[in-house]
């Protein structure tokens, strides 16, 4: 089995559990630019939960949906502020970070934000691409680069520029010639 596969084997899991107990979410990392580009490797996934001055904590809210369920467990690094879930039907288990939807991604995860990909929701390519280039502008990892260079040269008709910080992009495409014709592209879309 592919790893690809089994990250998306396990976000399908999660996934039915978090939609059971009404919990919007969406996954996010380079397994979508996996399933984008058919590559059997990836080893990144997070899942961004909602939260919200009504809702409890989202990890709260995932730690609740999976007490009980014998494929997952929940560890919380209090120090770090990180949830991770586990996926142990699997072998090696897969791990998927939980992540407050707001703090990376949209805040919101809706049809604006979320699409469904192999039946699993995903944040949209805007959403990846600003949420990638966040982390790269903080990082500057080599791995967030390829991944928005691949998406927006690949969908940059289903970009949506004012998702994306300009700023941020012409600094990112000033470091990667080779996204500057997609981001060019998306510009003339928009009149710009």
């Amino acid at each position: 089995m592919s790893e690809t596969r089994r990250l998306l084997e396990a976000a399908a899991a999660l996934s039915t559990i978090l939609r059971d107990a009404g919990i919007p979410h969406a996954f996010y990392g380079s397994v979508l630019t996996a399933v984008l580009a058919n590559a059997p490797l990836s080893d990144e996934i997070f899942c961004l939960v909602e939260g919200g001055q009504t809702q409890a904590h989202p990890f709260r809210r995932v730690r609740d949906a999976i007490a009980g369920n014998e494929n997952f467990s929940a560890t919380h690094s209090p120090w770090t502020n990180r949830l991770h879930v586990t996926y142990r039907r699997l072998i090696p288990a897969v791990d998927i970070e939980i992540l407050p939807a707001g703090e990376t991604g949209p805040r919101i995860l809706d049809s604006s934000t979320v699409m469904k990909m192999q039946g699993i929701p995903f944040v949209t390519i805007s959403e990846f691409i600003r949420a990638k280039l966040n982390n790269w502008i903080i990082r500057g990892s080599d791995r967030d680069a390829q991944d928005i260079s691949y998406v927006l040269t690949k969908y940059w008709n289903r970009v949506d520029i004012n998702r994306i910080p300009e700023q941020d992009m012409s600094q990112f495409v000033a470091r990667n010639a080779s996204a500057a014709p997609a981001w060019l592209a998306v510009k003339r879309k928009y009149g710009m």
